[in-house]
């Protein structure tokens, strides 16, 4: 089974409220993209990907007037894709959902939704992703009130051989200080957001560990806006949240039972002179360069560990079989400031 994670920028731009694609020349919200042009590569993408799953982050809007699950399914039918149903878990409010695109002869998900709906006053033990966790993040004794704007997506999913496991799909909030002038504000800012989007990682890391103990397989995916040695505030908090989830930050940091896997996280962990692989493209502002960052992961528990997956990213430079197919490539670039991660798994 291929199991994808994919964040497609401004994917909502490209349907109207009733969820048709817009295959126009107007512009898509990519810069110097229209809106055909995006869809066009989209339709490229996954096509190549030919995954039996996409956890799409970014994924279209869900409100009273429009439907994530309607514009996928039509973007699927529209593409010709395999991945062609749809599942959202709980809507968010940014025009950014995280959904699932899938095979439904391949797997049958569900959302499955795990701890405690809360109210205001919050629940510091792992509550539902729809309600406030209370974190004292600056060490005062006050705890915060900590929300996700994007609630990560809990799935139980079933394959078709009958192999049962979770699947979770986050989107962690960016910890870039906007709006924020001048260095004073800017530092206090990013500290800020720094310590929240730290909390939302282990508010994440209770609910994995959570069903590491139970034995459970698992999938955690998505874009984490982080990573090991990702920026200089990693010094000041002493790991990234991307540790923290993977379990290798805390009490249980040498126990393998309790640790996720991902190998490209693995790979920027050896230090930082040392090459990493990269998931996203981003254009500096002002400087008229590239960066290039490691935002995506894919992490499995150690029983899927065990069953030798593969993964891959498709990165249209560093993938050589991407690079050597013309139209895949140019694709990959044109379709989103990310590229997608994939993971082939005996399930």
């Amino acid at each position: 089974m291929r199991i994808a994670t994919y964040n497609v920028e401004w994917f909502n731009n490209l349907f109207d409220d009733q969820g048709h694609l817009m295959d126009d020349n107007r512009w898509s919200g990519r810069q110097d993209v229209k809106r055909g042009e995006q869809l066009a590569a989209l339709g490229i993408v996954f096509t190549a990907l030919d995954a039996d799953a996409v956890m799409i982050i970014e994924a279209p809007d869900q409100n009273s007037r429009r439907s994530t699950v309607r514009a996928l399914e039509n973007f699927a039918g529209v593409m010709g894709l395999r991945a062609r149903r749809a599942i959202i878990g709980f809507e968010n409010e940014t025009q950014q959902e995280i959904a699932l695109l899938y095979d439904p002869d391949a797997l049958t998900p569900r959302h499955d939704p795990r701890g405690d709906e809360t109210g205001k006053k919050g629940s510091n033990d792992a509550p539902r992703f729809d309600g406030v966790f209370r974190w004292d993040l600056d060490i005062d004794t006050a705890p915060e009130l900590i929300r996700y704007s994007k609630p990560p997506l809990e799935l139980e999913a079933v394959s078709a051989a009958g192999n049962r496991f979770r699947m979770i799909g986050v989107h962690v909030k960016s910890k870039a200080p906007h709006g924020a002038k001048g260095r004073e504000e800017i530092m206090r800012v990013s500290i800020q957001n720094r310590r929240k989007q730290l909390a939302q990682c282990i508010w994440l890391r209770q609910r994995v560990e959570a069903h590491l103990r139970q034995g459970d397989p698992m999938i955690v995916m998505g874009d984490f806006n982080d990573g090991p040695g990702l920026d200089g505030y990693e010094k000041l908090f002493g790991h990234s949240g991307v540790e923290i989830v993977l379990g290798l930050d805390g009490d249980h940091a040498t126990d393998e039972a309790l640790r996720m896997y991902d190998p490209h996280a693995r790979a920027a962990l050896q230090g930082p002179l040392c090459a990493k692989p990269a998931t996203a493209r981003f254009m500096l502002p002002g400087a008229q360069q590239y960066m290039s960052a490691l935002l995506d992961y894919i992490m499995v528990s150690p029983d899927l560990v065990a069953r030798a997956p593969q993964w891959r990213i498709w990165h249209p430079f560093d993938d050589p079989a991407c690079y050597a197919i013309p139209e895949l490539r140019e694709a990959l670039l044109m379709a989103s400031d990310h590229f997608p991660v994939t993971i082939d798994l005996d399930l």
